[in-house]
């Protein structure tokens, strides 16, 4: 069996089903969470063994770099971030599910053979722009010190969605860097499209930071004066919306740096086609 080798749905299924179970153990997923990732990782593994293990070494990563620090992280963002450590099903969803219906997709061989590349470069884009998201967030919020808010131009709480940190910044660099390329020597995209999927992964964390300044919804805990994600404030008080689209949370936006990164990934790949490259 080489990386390119798809896998029977059973043996997929058995696979992930032993992965999520390891994560649930280390609390690195809830109940909803194992039920989502156990369908996106089935779908993945279902596509070609070298696209499940990248989704299960990106999960990996992921958790690991949640894991340094936990509790440091845990009392600088526990005024504003709604969710915890421990990812849900939205949360799954949010990062992987472009990833995973790409994987979809290419295993009912309805995709025609010029375009099966361009399915892989953008499903792998999206993941990647989710990793470096999540390596910016991780490290930044451990490192980074008080983030600047690109919506306000100041300093403002650690957690504040839309703002930035140098070294959040080259974290998201670096993590798009190195999933890429985790990316290619996995057989999930040519080697040549290496750089091409890891500028467009840094650009959709990028639309992230954009999307999260602007549009997300900010909510006022009027106890305690402050701004949080959270519904119910950790005080007990229910907030209420001062800012951005209702009901747009960080998952929306999380899922929308996955899309955008996906789409910036595709029409590059389209334009080098169209060019010869």
């Amino acid at each position: 069996m080489t990386l390119q080798s798809a896998v029977s749905i059973p043996a997929a299924f058995a696979v992930t089903a032993t992965v999520v179970l390891v994560a649930l153990r280390a609390r690195a997923l809830s109940l909803s969470g194992a039920s989502a990732a156990l369908a996106a990782g089935t779908l993945a593994m279902s596509r070609s063994l070298g696209w499940g293990a990248f989704l299960i070494l990106w999960f990996g990563l992921a958790a690991l770099l949640s894991g340094v620090g936990r509790a440091r992280k845990a009392e600088r963002t526990r005024e504003i971030v709604e969710k915890g450590g421990r990812r849900d099903a939205w949360q799954v969803l949010a990062n992987g599910a472009v990833f995973a219906g790409g994987a979809a997709l290419l295993a009912t061989d309805a995709v025609p053979t010029r375009a099966i590349d361009l399915v892989s470069v953008a499903a792998a884009a999206a993941l990647v722009a989710a990793g470096a998201d999540t390596w910016a967030t991780e490290l930044g919020t451990l490192g980074g010190g008080r983030p600047w808010s690109l919506r306000e131009r100041r300093r403002v709480a650690v957690g504040s969605s839309g703002a930035i940190t140098l070294v959040g910044t080259v974290a998201s660099l670096a993590g798009a860097f190195l999933l890429s390329a985790l990316a290619g020597a996995l057989a999930v995209i040519p080697q040549r499209a290496i750089p091409l999927v890891a500028a467009a992964g840094f650009a959709g964390a990028a639309a992230d930071t954009l999307v999260g300044a602007w549009w997300q919804e900010r909510r006022w805990c009027p106890s305690c004066t402050a701004v949080t994600e959270q519904r119910v404030h950790r005080c007990g008080t229910t907030t209420v919306q001062r800012g951005g689209v209702r009901a747009l949370t960080n998952d929306g936006v999380n899922f929308a740096c996955t899309v955008c990164a996906a789409a910036v990934a595709a029409s590059l790949w389209f334009a080098g086609l169209a060019n010869g490259w």
